[in-house]
């Protein structure tokens, strides 16, 4: 079995001209200056005691020293835990509580924000690396002499890898996975991305999420350019990521709109010259959206996936698929899933080991050892899957059971509502009411009970109708574009009923 080190050495072996990876700072990587690179960095870090085992966090937004930081990592046999850049004192201190972290990359600063004095106050010892100003050439990493390395880890089952969610409220829980689980996670974007060896993937959200290393272990075993971009801006982010030739993008819903626009600012000739495939992973999409995309930016639809960090890329669609975007496609490479009372639950060789805190464990798996999920759905009569909501953001009306999910989809087709999210607000009458909360297309306006005369429309059952609308200029998400909903359930709390 191949551990992600031997993925790193074959492709440098395989592709030693191809560049592997660029950044929005001109900067650029080929696959053996990625191994060149970790292995200085991981001699680097064995001059600092770092050995097998030793868990390392990093913090590193999207630039090349984030994916040297990942194979230098491997390089040691470390565990590392890649933490994304927006978690702050309470996520952080958390973490490397939990996890004994051993050492800490991250950089001084960056955008305003000293992460190397926030690890210090926490009491970890810290690397810190100067990204701010980036250099021109070259990469802001310590160098170390590899001859003094010892050999590679060689076992792919250990546990290598600890991601955490993102939890709003309570605290975020560890995702540990071993090299041979990542790497059976890229299977999955392999199969939807089809990769060439000239494809040039925008990556416009945190390498440091577990989407980082599915992507990377594609391209490692399949070849194409990863260009990372550490910020998003809508109003230029798209035009920079078609200057480097983009032929994949992704991945959410704020995403696809801000490329719609940007071609329309374009105009009629293509902004993406090489574009042939949107991919999404993380988060519905609209159908609306979907539609837009295909009118917009001239392809099929948008390839839809679905997964968790503790299994990740579970399903995907596949270029061939009829109905793009419709479903989250078929189980990729190895997956098995079925429905139980209406939850997907999976097996597969991308299934994590288990979570950092192990008393969590027994209510992630059955007892016949599938995964549960947490996400409500069914499975057609070809083999694909659709998502039709959360466990746990099922709203119980009067005992009905309404999936917000569902209702999303049907207010999204309203000619006036660029972005929508559904959520349960309490009620003492019936438990719990449906209230929307949305964005409008410029220059509309919406009421109440225009949702409601168009939910009736488009079939939506009289007791799933919302009952409450809040009218919002942007919809809170995290970094991978999935809605807030309890900052929104929060926001609905403290909103008055006549404001909303």
């Amino acid at each position: 079995m191949t551990t992600f080190w031997d993925l790193v050495q074959h492709a440098a072996e395989a592709r030693p001209d191809a560049v592997l990876f660029a950044d929005d700072h001109g900067r650029t990587l080929t696959a053996p200056e990625l191994l060149a690179s970790a292995e200085q960095l991981a001699a680097a870090l064995a001059e600092r005691g770092v050995g097998p085992g030793d868990v390392v966090s990093w913090q590193l937004p999207s630039v090349l020293e984030a994916p040297v930081t990942m194979a230098a990592c491997a390089r040691l046999g470390a565990v590392q835990n890649p933490i994304i850049p927006v978690f702050r004192e309470r996520e952080v201190g958390f973490i490397t509580r939990q996890l004994g972290t051993r050492l800490a990359i991250v950089p001084h600063t960056w955008r305003g924000f000293e992460h190397a004095a926030m690890l210090r106050d926490l009491g970890v010892e810290v690397l810190a690396l100067d990204l701010e100003p980036l250099p021109a050439d070259g990469l802001a990493i310590p160098a170390g002499d590899p001859a003094t390395l010892a050999d590679p880890p060689v076992d792919p089952h250990e546990c290598r890898w600890v991601y955490y969610s993102s939890g709003t409220t309570a605290d975020p829980k560890g995702v540990r996975h071993s090299d041979a689980t990542v790497i059976a996670a890229g299977n999955g974007v392999m199969s939807q991305r089809q990769h060439r060896d000239d494809d040039v993937s925008a990556v416009a959200w945190p390498f440091a999420h577990i989407g980082g290393v599915s992507v990377l272990t594609s391209a490692l075993r399949t070849g194409g350019k990863l260009v990372m971009f550490d910020a998003w801006g809508p109003a230029v982010t798209p035009e920079r990521m078609a200057a480097h030739g983009t032929t994949i993008l992704g991945s959410a819903t704020p995403f696809f709109q801000a490329y719609v626009a940007a071609q329309r600012r374009h105009g009629d000739e293509p902004l993406f010259t090489r574009l042939r495939s949107c991919i999404s992973g993380g988060a519905p999409v609209a159908p609306a959206v979907i539609d837009e995309v295909s009118e917009v930016l001239g392809v099929p639809g948008i390839l839809n996936s679905w997964g968790l960090t503790e299994f990740p890329v579970a399903t995907t669609e596949t270029p061939a698929d009829p109905g793009l975007g419709t479903t989250a496609g078929r189980p990729v490479e190895g997956v098995q899933v079925r429905v139980v009372d209406g939850e997907l639950r999976l097996k597969g060789p991308q299934c994590f080991l288990g979570y950092a805190d192990p008393t969590l464990d027994a209510d992630a798996f059955d007892d016949e050892g599938w995964m549960r999920s947490g996400d409500l759905g069914e499975i057609d009569g070809d083999g694909r899957v659709r998502v039709t909501g959360r466990v746990k953001e099922i709203i119980i009306r009067n005992a009905e059971n309404i999936s917000a999910l569902e209702v999303e989809g049907v207010l999204t087709r309203h000619p006036a509502v660029a972005d929508a999210a559904v959520v349960g607000i309490p009620d003492p009458r019936t438990g719990e009411r449906v209230a929307a909360v949305v964005v409008l297309q410029p220059g509309t306006e919406l009421t109440l009970a225009d949702l409601v005369e168009h939910g009736r429309g488009h079939g939506l059952a009289a007791y799933k109708t919302p009952e409450r609308l809040l009218v919002l200029d942007v919809l809170p998400r995290n970094p991978m574009g999935k809605v807030l909903k309890r900052d929104l359930q929060r926001l609905l709390t403290d909103t008055p009923e006549g404001a909303a």
